[in-house]
Protein backbone atom coordinates (compact mmCIF):
# COMPACT_ATOMS: atom_id res chain seq x y z
CA UNK A 1 0.00 0.00 0.00
CA UNK A 2 3.02 2.82 0.68
CA UNK A 3 4.93 1.76 -2.46
CA UNK A 4 1.82 2.20 -4.56
CA UNK A 5 0.95 5.56 -2.61
CA UNK A 6 4.41 6.58 -3.95
CA UNK A 7 4.43 5.72 -7.02
CA UNK A 8 1.03 7.09 -7.32
CA UNK A 9 2.64 10.56 -5.84
CA UNK A 10 5.59 10.18 -8.34
CA UNK A 11 3.22 9.94 -11.83
CA UNK A 12 1.40 13.03 -10.27
CA UNK A 13 4.18 14.85 -10.08
CA UNK A 14 5.39 14.65 -14.09
CA UNK A 15 1.48 14.75 -15.14
CA UNK A 16 1.72 17.61 -17.06
CA UNK A 17 5.41 17.48 -18.39
CA UNK A 18 5.90 18.72 -22.01
CA UNK A 19 5.76 16.21 -24.51
CA UNK A 20 7.39 15.85 -27.88
CA UNK A 21 6.49 13.45 -30.97
CA UNK A 22 8.99 11.82 -33.46
CA UNK A 23 12.47 13.27 -32.71
CA UNK A 24 14.83 15.36 -35.01
CA UNK A 25 17.96 16.72 -35.15
CA UNK A 26 16.53 19.97 -33.56
CA UNK A 27 15.03 18.81 -31.02
CA UNK A 28 16.92 15.01 -30.00
CA UNK A 29 19.42 16.94 -27.72
CA UNK A 30 16.98 19.29 -25.75
CA UNK A 31 16.08 18.38 -22.06
CA UNK A 32 12.50 19.52 -21.93
CA UNK A 33 11.69 21.08 -18.21
CA UNK A 34 8.97 19.85 -15.32
CA UNK A 35 6.31 21.93 -14.23
CA UNK A 36 6.53 23.06 -10.72
CA UNK A 37 4.36 21.26 -7.68
CA UNK A 38 2.78 25.13 -7.34
CA UNK A 39 2.43 25.28 -11.01
CA UNK A 40 0.39 21.03 -11.15
CA UNK A 41 -1.30 22.34 -8.11
CA UNK A 42 -2.77 25.02 -10.22
CA UNK A 43 -3.19 22.82 -12.89
CA UNK A 44 -5.34 20.67 -11.14
CA UNK A 45 -7.29 23.62 -9.45
CA UNK A 46 -8.27 24.56 -13.00
CA UNK A 47 -9.52 21.51 -14.07
CA UNK A 48 -11.84 20.70 -10.74
CA UNK A 49 -13.23 24.40 -10.53
CA UNK A 50 -13.88 24.60 -14.31
CA UNK A 51 -15.27 20.92 -14.33
CA UNK A 52 -17.74 22.01 -11.62
CA UNK A 53 -18.59 25.34 -13.16
CA UNK A 54 -19.84 23.15 -16.37
CA UNK A 55 -21.33 21.11 -14.59
CA UNK A 56 -23.39 24.06 -12.95
CA UNK A 57 -24.30 25.63 -16.20
CA UNK A 58 -25.47 22.22 -17.90
CA UNK A 59 -28.01 22.02 -14.89
CA UNK A 60 -28.49 25.59 -15.11
CA UNK A 61 -29.80 25.03 -18.61
CA UNK A 62 -31.43 22.04 -18.04
CA UNK A 63 -33.70 23.37 -15.34
CA UNK A 64 -34.17 26.54 -17.77
CA UNK A 65 -35.07 24.11 -20.41
CA UNK A 66 -37.67 22.32 -18.36
CA UNK A 67 -39.12 25.47 -17.19
CA UNK A 68 -39.17 27.44 -20.70
CA UNK A 69 -39.88 24.78 -23.33
CA UNK A 70 -43.36 24.44 -23.20
CA UNK A 71 -44.75 27.74 -22.65
CA UNK A 72 -42.08 29.10 -24.84
CA UNK A 73 -41.82 27.14 -27.77
CA UNK A 74 -40.04 29.81 -29.74
CA UNK A 75 -37.15 29.40 -26.96
CA UNK A 76 -36.48 25.81 -27.51
CA UNK A 77 -33.27 25.80 -30.36
CA UNK A 78 -31.86 28.60 -28.52
CA UNK A 79 -32.23 27.38 -24.83
CA UNK A 80 -30.71 24.10 -26.82
CA UNK A 81 -28.16 25.30 -29.01
CA UNK A 82 -26.23 26.93 -25.18
CA UNK A 83 -27.07 23.54 -23.22
CA UNK A 84 -25.65 21.59 -25.50
CA UNK A 85 -22.48 23.78 -25.42
CA UNK A 86 -22.27 23.48 -21.85
CA UNK A 87 -23.07 19.82 -22.22
CA UNK A 88 -19.64 19.80 -24.80
CA UNK A 89 -17.73 21.50 -21.81
CA UNK A 90 -18.52 19.88 -18.94
CA UNK A 91 -17.96 16.33 -20.78
CA UNK A 92 -14.62 17.80 -21.81
CA UNK A 93 -13.32 18.56 -18.47
CA UNK A 94 -14.53 15.30 -17.42
CA UNK A 95 -12.23 13.96 -19.56
CA UNK A 96 -9.64 15.69 -18.21
CA UNK A 97 -10.45 14.85 -14.52
CA UNK A 98 -9.96 11.10 -15.90
CA UNK A 99 -7.01 11.76 -17.77
CA UNK A 100 -4.73 13.97 -14.93
CA UNK A 101 -6.77 11.89 -11.91
CA UNK A 102 -8.28 15.26 -10.64
CA UNK A 103 -10.31 15.19 -7.76
CA UNK A 104 -13.29 16.72 -8.28
CA UNK A 105 -15.43 18.72 -5.87
CA UNK A 106 -16.15 17.69 -3.09
CA UNK A 107 -19.31 19.54 -3.15
CA UNK A 108 -20.54 18.00 -6.65
CA UNK A 109 -24.15 17.51 -5.27
CA UNK A 110 -24.84 20.82 -4.06
CA UNK A 111 -23.59 22.10 -6.84
CA UNK A 112 -26.69 19.96 -8.80
CA UNK A 113 -28.87 20.89 -6.91
CA UNK A 114 -28.21 24.53 -6.57
CA UNK A 115 -27.99 25.02 -10.63
CA UNK A 116 -31.04 22.96 -11.49
CA UNK A 117 -33.03 25.34 -8.81
CA UNK A 118 -31.67 28.44 -9.99
CA UNK A 119 -32.40 27.18 -13.76
CA UNK A 120 -35.89 26.40 -12.90
CA UNK A 121 -36.51 29.02 -10.69
CA UNK A 122 -35.38 31.90 -13.25
CA UNK A 123 -37.17 29.64 -15.91
CA UNK A 124 -40.08 29.97 -13.81
CA UNK A 125 -40.05 34.10 -13.58
CA UNK A 126 -40.06 34.25 -17.28
CA UNK A 127 -38.14 34.65 -20.41
CA UNK A 128 -36.39 37.96 -19.07
CA UNK A 129 -34.92 36.41 -15.93
CA UNK A 130 -34.19 33.39 -17.50
CA UNK A 131 -32.12 35.27 -19.57
CA UNK A 132 -30.62 38.22 -16.84
CA UNK A 133 -29.67 34.48 -15.56
CA UNK A 134 -27.91 33.48 -18.19
CA UNK A 135 -26.13 37.07 -18.43
CA UNK A 136 -24.74 37.56 -14.68
CA UNK A 137 -23.50 33.79 -14.78
CA UNK A 138 -21.46 34.18 -18.34
CA UNK A 139 -20.17 37.54 -17.34
CA UNK A 140 -18.53 36.03 -14.25
CA UNK A 141 -17.43 33.06 -16.07
CA UNK A 142 -16.25 35.15 -18.54
CA UNK A 143 -13.69 36.94 -16.52
CA UNK A 144 -13.40 33.76 -14.78
CA UNK A 145 -11.52 32.35 -18.46
CA UNK A 146 -9.92 35.35 -18.62
CA UNK A 147 -7.91 34.82 -15.14
CA UNK A 148 -7.28 31.73 -15.79
CA UNK A 149 -5.88 32.50 -20.00
CA UNK A 150 -3.40 34.77 -17.88
CA UNK A 151 -1.98 32.80 -15.50
CA UNK A 152 -1.53 30.31 -18.25
CA UNK A 153 0.10 32.49 -20.75
CA UNK A 154 2.39 34.15 -18.40
CA UNK A 155 3.05 31.90 -15.30
CA UNK A 156 3.81 28.56 -16.88
CA UNK A 157 7.49 28.15 -18.57
CA UNK A 158 9.49 25.31 -18.30
CA UNK A 159 13.34 25.72 -18.42
CA UNK A 160 14.43 23.68 -21.66
CA UNK A 161 18.49 23.16 -22.05
CA UNK A 162 19.87 22.40 -25.28
CA UNK A 163 22.89 19.61 -24.04
CA UNK A 164 24.94 20.70 -26.21
CA UNK A 165 25.55 24.14 -26.06
CA UNK A 166 23.99 24.65 -22.69
CA UNK A 167 21.06 27.16 -23.72
CA UNK A 168 18.42 27.67 -21.61
CA UNK A 169 15.56 28.78 -23.38
CA UNK A 170 11.94 29.51 -21.29
CA UNK A 171 9.49 26.85 -23.25
CA UNK A 172 5.33 26.46 -22.64
CA UNK A 173 4.73 22.42 -22.60
CA UNK A 174 2.59 21.35 -25.33
CA UNK A 175 -0.29 20.41 -23.02
CA UNK A 176 -0.43 24.26 -21.62
CA UNK A 177 -0.78 25.27 -24.72
CA UNK A 178 -3.58 23.16 -25.24
CA UNK A 179 -5.21 23.91 -21.89
CA UNK A 180 -4.62 27.50 -23.25
CA UNK A 181 -6.70 26.96 -26.77
CA UNK A 182 -9.75 24.90 -24.58
CA UNK A 183 -9.96 27.62 -22.07
CA UNK A 184 -10.13 30.51 -24.25
CA UNK A 185 -12.39 28.47 -27.29
CA UNK A 186 -14.59 28.08 -24.30
CA UNK A 187 -14.53 31.64 -22.91
CA UNK A 188 -15.66 32.67 -26.44
CA UNK A 189 -18.62 30.50 -26.21
CA UNK A 190 -19.96 31.39 -22.65
CA UNK A 191 -19.66 35.15 -24.38
CA UNK A 192 -21.59 33.81 -27.34
CA UNK A 193 -24.43 32.92 -24.71
CA UNK A 194 -24.04 36.61 -22.68
CA UNK A 195 -24.34 38.41 -25.96
CA UNK A 196 -27.67 36.19 -27.09
CA UNK A 197 -28.95 36.83 -23.47
CA UNK A 198 -28.45 40.46 -24.07
CA UNK A 199 -30.16 40.21 -27.53
CA UNK A 200 -33.07 38.37 -25.97
CA UNK A 201 -34.73 40.75 -23.27
CA UNK A 202 -32.34 40.24 -20.19
CA UNK A 203 -32.80 43.79 -19.12
CA UNK A 204 -36.00 42.83 -19.01
CA UNK A 205 -36.25 41.50 -15.90
CA UNK A 206 -37.15 43.28 -12.91
CA UNK A 207 -35.64 43.45 -10.21
CA UNK A 208 -32.74 42.88 -12.88
CA UNK A 209 -30.28 44.97 -10.69
CA UNK A 210 -31.31 43.08 -7.75
CA UNK A 211 -31.25 39.31 -9.65
CA UNK A 212 -28.00 39.92 -11.46
CA UNK A 213 -25.92 41.02 -9.06
CA UNK A 214 -26.99 38.49 -6.14
CA UNK A 215 -26.93 35.73 -9.01
CA UNK A 216 -23.06 37.02 -9.91
CA UNK A 217 -22.05 36.72 -6.21
CA UNK A 218 -23.31 33.08 -5.58
CA UNK A 219 -21.20 32.30 -8.80
CA UNK A 220 -17.71 33.89 -7.38
CA UNK A 221 -18.86 32.40 -3.96
CA UNK A 222 -18.86 28.93 -6.33
CA UNK A 223 -15.99 29.56 -8.02
CA UNK A 224 -13.85 30.05 -5.38
CA UNK A 225 -15.20 27.07 -2.79
CA UNK A 226 -14.86 24.51 -5.77
CA UNK A 227 -11.25 25.83 -6.52
CA UNK A 228 -10.55 24.70 -2.69
CA UNK A 229 -13.19 21.98 -1.44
Amino acid sequence: MIRHSRNLIKLQSVRYTSTKGKKNSATENLRLGYLSDAQNAYMDRVIRVDQAGELGANFIYNGQYLALSHKRPDLKPILKHMWEQEIHHHNTFNNLQVERRVRPSLLTPLWKVGAMGLGIATGLMGKEAAMACTEAVETVIGGHYNQQLRVLTNQFHVDTVNEETGENTPTVPEEIKDMQKLVSQFRDEELEHLDTAVEHDAHGARPYWLLTEAIKLTCRGAIWTAERV
